[in-house]
């Protein structure tokens, strides 16, 4: 004697809610359905993350915009501040022998002299 059990509740598209059908562990009941659900969340996690990221590369092109083809130059803050630079955002800092302290946009960095003034500069390519 066999017992057959028929699944009484079916089981829905997690993005669209249509009834699916195939494999018992479907969960979408297409491509488009699994990508906008994916999408859907890794939005709302990463909206923080994405928008720091972007300000950290606007900084950096602002600190390359500003150095050019100098090796370290000086600007008064009103220069970082009209392009739009945002001080609190940087990837990393390094501080030198004289315990002055470089805050860092990935590879250009800059440090922050008297008077409202930076020094720019790039890190050197470690070979």
């Amino acid at each position: 004697m066999y017992l057959v059990c028929m699944e009484t509740e079916k089981k829905l598209c997690l993005e669209c809610g249509k009834p699916l059908r195939g494999r018992a562990d479907k969960k979408f009941c297409d491509d488009y359905c699994r990508n906008a659900y994916n999408n859907k969340i890794k939005s709302e996690d990463n909206t923080y993350i994405r928008q720091v990221n972007l300000l950290l590369k606007k900084n950096r092109r602002v600190l390359e915009e500003l150095l050019g083809r100098e090796e370290m130059i000086k600007y008064p803050k009103s220069k970082f501040t009209d392009k739009g630079f945002h001080f609190k955002y940087h990837t990393h800092q390094y501080v030198n022998k004289k315990g002055n302290i470089y805050y860092f946009c990935y590879e250009y960095g800059y440090l922050p002299l008297e008077n409202d003034w930076y020094l720019i500069v790039k890190k050197k390519q470690d070979n």
